[in-house]
């Protein structure tokens, strides 16, 4: 059995690194997992953030170095390969705007510098969403990926001494070309699942690269396994990582059906079990993380670590351990399970400092009343410490709004203005308690004491006495006096949001979520 426990204070410290999907995670040796790059609001990044294991802590290290045109490090992207060899961390690739990338950076971990390389041979053309891995401590093979073009299949290996590039020379059958994919070298076979392919389909294939080793003198080929057992659903943007004898799949997106707009996001758990060569369910003993692809998931000893992620609505920022029973941190959570809870056992079993958190909120509470005071912006209703603002005044609610729509909303748009509105509510009316993040606690407690306000405005007075009368003895609306998310306790969450839902009006409009333009996934 193993469990899923979100990072609190005591597992990690330091500076977190900010939200972003598209990023990689790679381990460098058993010290340290170092993350680059990814996309965050439609922007690309190029920083780096350190996780010490031994020490638990986050850092952002002083990088040096100087590329061809003068940078220090590599130009901001997403959807880059990365891979470690020995101290050393090397980019490929990748995506800025609409460009695709070719250039190849190897970033020292020991002494923190960047360098630009310039490696000759068979030279890959640029491109995203490709995939690779080591082989052994010194080359690397990359296969697939999409150049802007066209989807592609062509596997190359570097040899990271010589810096020399080599396409492989493949006979018989080819998996069909594809991005998107995951590509995990597993003794003496490449390991390639999953994907977009040409055309658009969404595969759940699994093939097998023979050919690489030197030594075994094998003519490169490929074969596609079919193994028995619980198969994963055809699905890209999902992480294969390896542990011990088996391969663990998380996450991911697929189509939602040929009369489906819609992605549907992935949060499950699948083990490629490389003794019994087939696939099972990895039991868990709890709720996962919320689904999402183009994610990291890092194997540290017997732990996995999961960072960031996008579900076609939200970046993540969150940081979750994936543990065997016999964890410290999972026993941690067993012996202290939530009481009262049955659909809100992970926002228990997170052990985070939620005080912190809410004081927080509590801080910008208090900036927005300040604010509101000095330009003399209009409340809805005021009572004793409680004031109703409009939600285009709420600015906590219109930037998650804004975050779920994919652009910047102002007052002066009034049509974008209600569909991020509804966008956001929607989402709400969608999430169950566990899934809510405790950022957006703030908010959803504002727009459930904006709803009550505006229910009881159209149907009885319009002053604080009357709303008052008509509150009293009712046994909903309990936490509409509350003054801010501080005073919410964690078992209240669930009953909170069972009230917004039931207070929700209707949907009048839906609008296209928009995540990631211009690209084949």
């Amino acid at each position: 059995m193993h469990y899923w426990v979100r990072a609190s204070a005591s597992d990690l410290s330091g500076t977190l690194p900010q939200p972003r999907s598209g990023h990689t995670a790679v381990p460098i040796g058993k010290s340290k997992v170092v993350v680059f790059g990814g996309l965050l609001d439609k922007k690309f990044l190029s920083d780096i953030a350190v996780y010490d294991i031994e020490n638990k802590l986050w850092f952002q290290p002083e990088c040096t170095g100087n590329g061809s045109d003068g940078q220090a490090g590599p130009s901001p992207r997403a959807f880059h390969v990365a891979v470690a060899i020995d101290c050393h961390m090397f980019i490929f690739g990748g995506r800025s705007g609409t460009r695709r990338l070719g250039d190849f950076w190897v970033l020292d971990t020991d002494i923190w510098q960047w360098s630009e390389l310039t490696s000759f041979g068979d030279l890959p053309s640029p491109r995203d969403f490709s995939a690779a891995s080591a082989i052994g401590n010194r080359k690397i093979v990359m296969y697939g990926g999409w150049d802007g073009k066209k989807w592609l299949s062509d596997v190359y290996v570097l040899d990271t001494i010589s810096l020399e590039w080599t396409e492989l020379s493949v006979i018989g059958s080819l998996p069909p070309p594809r991005c998107g994919h995951t590509a995990t070298m597993v003794e003496k076979r490449l390991l390639v699942f999953g994907g977009r392919g040409g055309g658009g389909p969404i595969m759940s294939d699994l093939w097998a690269l023979k050919g690489l080793i030197e030594e075994e003198n094998e003519t490169p080929g490929w074969t596609q396994l079919k193994l028995p057992g619980q198969a994963p659903s055809p699905r890209c943007g999902h992480t294969v990582t390896s542990g011990g004898h088996y391969l663990l799949l998380f996450g991911g997106h697929g189509t939602g059906g040929w009369l489906s707009r819609y992605d549907i996001y992935y949060n499950d758990c699948i083990v490629l079990d490389r003794l019994s060569a087939q696939w099972k369910r990895l039991p868990v003993g709890n709720e996962s993380p919320a689904a999402r692809a183009y994610h990291s998931l890092t194997h540290i000893g017997s732990r996995y670590l999961l960072f960031g992620g996008f579900d076609g609505k939200l970046t993540y920022g969150d940081i979750w351990w994936l543990v065997p029973e016999e964890d410290p941190i999972a026993k941690r959570f067993i012996q202290s399970p939530p009481k009262n809870l049955p659909d809100n056992k992970r926002m228990a079993a997170e052990n985070v400092n939620v005080q912190s958190v809410f004081k927080e909120s509590e801080r910008e509470n208090s900036a927005i009343t300040e604010l509101q005071r000095r330009l003399g912006i209009s409340v809805l209703l005021s009572g004793p410490g409680l004031q109703i603002i409009d939600e285009s005044e709420d600015k906590e609610f219109i930037e998650l709004g804004s975050r779920l729509i994919g652009e910047r909303v102002s007052n002066n748009e009034q049509d974008l203005l209600i569909q991020t509105i509804e966008m956001l509510r929607d989402h709400w009316r969608k999430s169950a308690p566990s899934s809510i993040p405790l950022k957006e606690l703030g908010p959803l407690l504002r727009d459930y004491q904006r709803l009550i306000t505006r229910h009881h405005l159209a149907n009885s007075g319009s002053d604080f006495q009357s709303m008052e009368s008509w509150l009293s003895g009712k046994e909903a609306y309990k936490f509409y006096h509350l003054k801010n998310v501080s005073q919410l306790r964690m078992d209240d969450i669930p009953k909170l949001l069972a009230e917004y839902k039931k207070i929700l009006p209707e949907q009048s409009t839906s609008g296209q979520i928009t995540g990631l333009e211009e690209h084949p996934l």
